[in-house]
């Protein structure tokens, strides 16, 4: 049987993964094929709704483990993305321990939790009820996305909440927090960004982050990182694209 995500993640080995945004089975086939470790599901900012992340991992979440971000930190919106056989989610937008403490308890089924209990693809639509309750809340990894600055001041409350497998580091948002969106460079968001990652090692729970190309993604092994989302299905295409046209237009 292979190891779960979550059994990677406590090995301490690198997880190399990228991000879904299109509602293409197809395209997350290819990256699965690839040989990412994960993948990770956009539900807050891409095009995809629960059906199309169901088909997604039914596509890939066999052969490569799918992290789901949620739409949104309320109850419906994780139970559903639960629902649909994802490995573990990623909870966007949090920035104190009470709001990662909810989160936790709405993907927890009773009695460590509130989950509501369905009869979908997760429960074998309704024939392993009962084995997917201990299997979800003990397998299910949850990840806390630390991506303002309030994350950053509050990171040792967050990562106090028991339930969280990771927390994983949203650049864009954290540099836009600062009012300097999109300088990774600045001083202030490197600060902001060392501070939730050093309190993480301090603590041994797993850091991941978003790497927007290959250089950055090195340089994030070289400090620790664990689990990296490394470009997007449209980067990856885009830059792809680019890289021919520039090689061969003025042949």
């Amino acid at each position: 049987m292979p190891k779960s995500l979550k059994a990677k993640l406590r090995e301490g080995k690198p997880l190399l993964g990228t991000l879904v945004s299109l509602p293409s089975p197809e395209i997350a086939e290819v990256l699965c094929d690839a040989g990412f470790d994960w993948l990770f599901i956009d539900m807050e900012h891409g095009l995809l709704g629960y059906a199309d992340t169901q088909r997604i991992i039914q596509t890939a979440g066999a052969i490569c483990p799918c992290l789901v971000r949620v739409p949104a930190n309320d109850p419906s919106s994780i139970s559903k993305a639960l629902d649909t056989g994802a490995a573990g989610l990623i909870f966007p937008h949090i920035n104190g321990a009470e709001e990662a403490r909810a989160a936790v308890r709405a993907a927890k089924y009773p009695p460590q939790g509130t989950r509501s209990v369905g009869l979908a693809r997760a429960q074998g639509y309704g024939a392993f009820l009962k084995e997917s309750f201990e299997r979800d809340n003990q397998e299910a990894v949850l990840v806390a996305q630390a991506e303002h600055i309030d994350a950053a001041v509050g990171i040792e409350n967050i990562i106090s909440v028991a339930g969280l497998d990771a927390v994983f580091i949203g650049p864009y948002d954290l540099s836009a927090s600062l009012h300097k969106p999109g300088q990774f460079e600045d001083e202030d968001v490197k600060l902001s960004i060392k501070k939730i990652r050093d309190a993480c090692a301090l603590a041994h729970l797993p850091t991941g982050i978003m790497a927007r190309n290959l250089d950055a993604a090195r340089r994030f092994l070289h400090e620790g990182y664990r689990l990296i989302s490394v470009s997007s299905d449209t980067l990856l295409l885009g830059d792809t694209a680019r890289q021919i046209l520039s090689s061969l237009k003025f042949l």
